[in-house]
């Protein structure tokens, strides 16, 4: 039942939305509100406090993204409890877990030879005299690493760029937080993502004082109508996409979908964040930057391709505004600190960057195969060499009914909730990321108990 609830907003200044926000934190941290109430739908306490529901919404969006509220699509939502992280957050990274659970939430790489190849570089650092391990590093010093990046992504239909228009970044979520510093202006800019995105844009998104809108999509992302009709109703800054693999659905945008993005871009004055750190050499589809060069920001990293552990990203920039994005960077963090860049111009200039990254690529394929094999009979969108599926639940299963029965069983996965906007409608879905770090039958024995689960969905749909 949800709790009734009244707050006095003549007591709080400000917007409404922030008055509403400012009643949820006071009347939680009186207890008011204790752990666990259900707050008032949207609607039902719009219609109380004689305001629009979206001014309910925002405020509501706000506390969860504080932490102070939780929300579960189908449930409603509820105070969170501070000795657990909410729902709708996933809990702060600690590292792979080894404690007999099978982890298919987010993808971890095997041991190809990075641990030697990493360990082999840091030798041959430790006796350069070239590098100055005393002072300040600085952006002039990574002129070498970013061409070494230019010839990196040599086989990418990208457009015409040099290293001039090239940042290096902490890994691609910091690359994507220094392209919305370059582009998000005003008190509260708004940001599109597709209705289903990884949930880095939006938390890079907050973190500028933006507010997130979610795109319909169909099989190919990004339904072009519902850009056109975000762009005349929001005004908005920039466009968040995966179009090469769609994070989490596994879509891969055709030729057409992307000139007709463009081209909406291009009338509305988009800016378009490209991330493509799940894609793969050799794509024969033009990328966004290449067809856009003028506004679209490509963002790479090597933790999906060599080692998540080196925490190294980069951005292609849109034509001349590599120079705005590195002075960006140097208000942040001053550079790359000097045994990051040093290792990784070593990795990419020896060529052990890209066998690392070939010899990935074949296990993840063999990975995927084998996850096919086991659930190729459901509703299971994969592509060679990317490593995550995307899984659309058979009649008779609730995503949150799975992933619960799947923990039980000691498999853990990330659902479509997690990957949507508070309020959206999410489908009965999840996705599998490879566990690259464990062994295949090992892996093999969890997704037949996958499977079984999936041939047998409780009979009780309220579960």
């Amino acid at each position: 039942m949800n709790t009734i609830w009244n707050p006095d907003l003549s007591r709080h200044d400000g917007p409404k939305y922030r008055a509403l926000a400012d009643a949820l934190r006071a009347d939680v941290a009186g207890g008011v509100l204790p752990a666990g109430a259900q707050l008032p739908t949207v609607r039902d306490l719009a219609w109380r406090l004689s305001v629009t529901p979206g001014t309910v919404a925002r405020a509501y969006r706000e506390a969860v993204a504080e932490g102070l509220l939780q929300a579960t699509v189908g449930r409603g939502t509820f105070v969170a409890d501070t000795g657990r992280s909410p729902a709708s957050q996933p809990p702060p990274y600690t590292g792979v877990p080894d404690n007999g659970v099978l982890d298919f939430r987010s993808p971890s790489l095997p041991d190809v030879g990075q641990t030697a190849a990493i360990t082999d570089a840091l030798q041959r650092m430790a006796v350069d005299p070239r590098l100055n391990w005393i002072d300040y590093t600085s952006q002039d010093q990574e002129i070498a690493l970013r061409e070494a990046i230019v010839t990196w992504l040599g086989g990418r239909r990208l457009g015409s760029f040099d290293a001039g228009d090239l940042v290096l970044a902490h890994g691609g979520q910091n690359a994507i937080r220094t392209v919305m510093d370059c582009c998000l202006t005003g008190d509260r800019p708004v940001v599109l993502t597709e209705a289903l995105a990884y949930p880095g844009f939006r938390y890079a998104a907050r973190l500028s004082r933006a507010d997130v809108v979610g795109l319909a999509m169909d099989a190919q992302g990004v339904l072009p109508d519902a850009l056109e009709a975000a762009c005349r109703k929001r005004q908005p800054k920039v466009l968040c996409l995966t179009p090469h693999v769609q994070n989490p659905t596994g879509a891969a945008m055709g030729s057409d979908r992307r000139a007709a993005i463009v081209s909406l871009a291009r009338q509305y004055n988009l800016q378009i964040i490209e991330d493509e750190c799940y894609a793969v050499p050799g794509d024969a589809v033009a990328t966004l930057r290449d067809l856009a060069p003028e506004r679209t920001w490509y963002i790479g990293s090597l933790s999906k391709s060599v080692s998540a552990a080196l925490r190294f990203g980069f951005v292609v920039c849109p034509t001349g505004r590599g120079g705005a994005a590195r002075l960006a960077a140097q208000h942040s963090f001053f550079a790359l600190p000097l045994p990051v860049s040093a290792l990784c111009l070593d990795l990419l200039s020896s060529g052990r960057a890209a066998d690392l990254r070939d010899a990935i690529q074949a296990d993840t394929a063999q990975r995927i195969d084998r996850i096919v094999h086991h659930l190729g009979q459901f509703d299971l969108t994969a592509q060679p060499a990317v490593p995550f599926v995307w899984l659309r639940l058979p009649q008779g299963w609730r995503a949150s009914t799975f992933t619960r029965m799947a923990e039980d069983a000691g498999i853990l996965m990330r659902s479509a909730d997690q990957y949507a906007l508070i309020h959206d409608q999410v489908p009965h879905a999840v996705r599998l990321a490879v566990p690259g770090q464990v062994g295949l039958d090992r892996m093999e024995d969890g997704l037949a108990t996958l499977a079984r689960m999936l041939g047998n969905p409780p009979s009780d749909m309220a579960v």
